[in-house]
């Protein structure tokens, strides 16, 4: 299919799809892919109805054989709160890249900083006024700021609104962050009586974000309401503490977002349904199911998170969960990230220093990754995906045999995966003899297996990965512990998702891969 896609005046390209998409939505990802667009939009079409005038595409079978499309980006409104100041509002970072709903849930938009000293934020003017004239000082004669209690207080109170933004559970190598840039940011704090010249910082930071926390739970905020009275030293299980906190662990932004303004249970369930209804349909309004599952997606993290159900359950409730755009846009809107184009760039970034790992390997792991190898085109990049990807499990030390399973199309294949919590069935042309070292890149589909059921069915090897690896973020699942460090190279090194602390297996493939 061959396609003109009008950027601007000045930007007008020609591209050439492999098959018509079946649908706008799978039209809109191929675009994305194709020229690396990482912003949300919607598309125009020149109807040869109306002398080539530029019409909205709402359905595919509108486009002519050879379309001319119009890329329309798709901008937010970020909603400001009355106290922003017009200096805090010009460093506002625009929004491109999500739809206009003024109704959506209230999310966090991005990822913990690798430096903090950028968010280091301006303090009331009287606060500001006095540590410039501190630092004044300091810069003359090295003089340090005692800070009173009162001073103290306004600064650890901004600070903890800061943090709180990013998330409600920092880490302490996130909290050595926050004061490191404050001391930075302003000299004259810098503490006299310690080697980094910001422990009693650190310290105060944290005593400071757990009243913090009780504030908003107080206020009914969900990230932290939800482990209200979870800190006595007995629980109904047995378990410690902290085992039993519900907090973000692999990287999650949005982990418990707040219910939307105006919204409440029943709202929310009346948006659900209609969602279900949608997708009952022949051709559903894939407009329409983004708008519904961005409004009730507070609602959806409250039932994976809290209440755990079976996947069974969430496949009814959640119908739209299960399509590949739909597994996309809850990635994004839990870590914040681009799932399919990340995760793609990384591993394509990745693949040729992995293909010399995986040539140096001697021993039985040599000869597994030696078989692999044999069956690869270099110049194919579905093929180079498909060996690193089958190649990761085996030089990390995990079992790939019991997430990857393979039949023939017409085998009676339910008995392969009826114990398989998380896992991927590959279904092989009868001419190909399925064995656990196969690349599987001539599969002619690849099923996605949740809890002993096929619950997605999709195209390739690498597309089914990065859509497992994202619905175990979209329903709060446990890594499958046979791919355990595979599932943790994903999130920790191709997309940098979590804590930084790197298990030793980790560490070294990481340490290889930057050589």
């Amino acid at each position: 299919m061959l396609v003109r896609v009008i950027f601007s005046e000045a930007d007008i390209r020609k591209v050439e799809l492999t098959t018509k998409p079946d649908t706008v939505d799978l039209l809109i990802s191929s675009l994305k892919d194709v020229f690396q667009i990482n912003y949300d939009f919607s598309l125009q079409f020149k109807d040869i109805n109306f002398d080539n005038e530029l019409c909205n595409l709402t359905e595919i079978s509108e486009l002519p054989e050879r379309p001319t499309l119009k890329i329309i980006p798709v901008l937010s409104l970020v909603p400001v709160p009355r106290s922003t100041s017009s200096e805090e509002l010009s460093n506002t970072p625009s929004q491109a890249d999500t739809d206009i709903l003024s109704n959506s849930s209230e999310e966090r938009k991005r990822q913990w900083p690798e430096v903090f000293d950028m968010y280091i934020p301006k303090f009331s003017v009287d606060v500001e006024y006095r540590l410039r004239q501190a630092n004044l000082l300091h810069l003359r004669d090295g003089t340090h700021l005692i800070p009173s209690k009162e001073l103290k207080h306004d600064i650890l109170e901004r600070l903890a609104e800061t943090i709180y933004a990013l998330k409600a559970y920092p880490t302490n190598a996130e909290f050595e962050a926050v004061a490191s840039a404050l001391v930075r940011a302003h000299p004259c704090l810098k503490e006299q009586g310690s080697v980094s010249g910001w422990s009693g910082w650190k310290n105060s930071l944290k005593f400071k974000m757990g009243n913090y926390r009780t504030k908003m739970r107080q206020r009914g905020h969900r990230d932290v309401t939800v482990n209200g009275g979870k800190h006595g030293k007995q629980s109904s299980c047995g378990d410690p503490p902290n085992k039993r906190i519900k907090k973000p662990k692999r990287g999650e932004v949005n982990y418990l977002p707040d219910y939307p303004d105006g919204q409440d249970d029943s709202s929310l369930e009346d948006a659900r349904q209609l969602m279900v209804d949608e997708m009952k349909k022949k051709t559903p309004n894939g407009a329409l199911i983004k708008q519904k599952m961005d409004l009730t997606f507070a609602l959806r993290r409250n039932e994976v998170v809290k209440d755990k159900p079976a996947i069974t359950q969430i496949c009814q409730r959640w119908p739209a969960l299960f399509t590949e755009h739909q597994v996309c846009l809850e990635f994004s809107r839990v870590v914040g990230k681009s799932l399919r184009q990340e995760f793609y760039e990384a591993l394509d970034h990745h693949s040729p220093r992995l293909m010399e790992i995986f040539k140096a390997k001697r021993g039985l792991t040599g000869q597994v990754l030696a078989d692999l190898m044999r069956q690869t085109k270099a110049s194919d990049v579905t093929e180079v995906r498909c060996l690193v990807l089958r190649g990761l499990p085996v030089i990390l030390g995990d079992d790939p045999s019991t997430f990857v399973k393979a039949c023939f199309d017409v085998d009676d294949e339910e008995g392969l995966y009826n114990d398989v919590p998380v896992g991927i069935l590959c279904h092989e042309q009868e001419n190909i003899t399925p064995h656990t070292q196969s690349l599987h890149h001539n599969a002619s589909s690849v099923g996605i297996i949740l809890e002993g059921n096929i619950v997605m069915d999709v195209e390739s090897l690498p597309q089914a990965m990065y859509i497992v690896f994202g619905l175990t973020y979209a329903l709060h699942l446990n890594y499958p512990k046979y791919m355990k460090n595979t599932f943790d190279f994903f999130q920790q090194v191709l997309l940098n998702l979590g804590k930084t602390d790197l298990k030793p297996k980790l560490q070294t493939l990481k340490n290889q891969l930057a050589m």
